[in-house]
């Protein structure tokens, strides 16, 4: 199961430079994460201020 962002998001990049696989990209309303390249370590569930970042 990946992550996800959700609509909380601000598109303030803290998650960005948390992705070890860089999956996580500028949407054009948010954030996105590239379920492909997500391999499931949930190290940008910590780093989201508004908790957008969630289990898929």
């Amino acid at each position: 199961m990946t992550y996800i962002i959700t609509d909380d998001c601000v598109s303030c990049g803290a998650c960005i430079s948390e992705c070890p696989n860089d999956a996580i990209s500028e949407g054009s309303d948010k954030y996105i994460i590239d379920a492909d390249a997500c391999i499931d370590c949930g190290a940008c569930v910590g780093s989201c201020p508004n908790d957008a970042i969630v289990a898929g």
